[in-house]
């Protein structure tokens, strides 16, 4: 698997944010988050998944939340400031982000989308996300995703 840089890892190396490269494998097609906790070794409890949303409008949101977690949808719309929000259909993750379903990381976007991370994050010093490629994660400090997203921390799963 080729550890060519993504978006996200070019945007962190910009910043001067540390980061870890975690590459595992996808031949099996098991991509989902609790899978992937399992496949790098990692808590799923640190482990943490990348759901865009969509309100009124075509507002676009990002919500980063534990890969065993369910987004509650009308904490998120909430916290959002919206009546309701929807996760973007699947066929339209990569025109809004740049990323694919199973790959999209909460840094380095098309654009800068409102971001909310679940509270539980605040709780942990370094976490792991998308590195904005499906068999790539990066594991960096939960403060650092905060700030180079522009993020919140807002209770946002059941």
């Amino acid at each position: 698997m080729s550890k060519a840089k993504t978006n996200a890892m070019r945007i962190l190396d910009q910043h001067k944010i540390p980061y870890e490269v975690i590459v595992y494998e996808t031949q099996d097609n098991k991509i989902d988050g609790v899978s992937v906790a399992g496949k790098i070794g990692r808590d799923p409890k640190m482990v943490y998944k990348t759901l865009v949303l969509h309100g009124e409008k075509d507002r676009i949101y990002v919500f980063v939340i534990p890969v065993e977690a369910e987004l509650d949808l009308k904490k998120a719309a909430k916290a959002a400031g919206e009546k309701k929000v929807e996760l973007l259909p699947v066929g339209d993750i990569q025109k809004w982000t740049g990323y694919i379903r199973g790959g999209c990381s909460p840094v380095g976007m098309k654009k800068r989308y409102p971001t909310l991370i679940d509270r539980s994050a605040s709780e942990l010093e370094r976490l792991v996300v998308s590195g904005g490629k499906i068999g790539m994660q990066i594991e960096l400090g939960v403060e650092a995703l905060k700030e180079i997203t522009g993020a919140r921390f807002e209770e946002v799963i059941h």
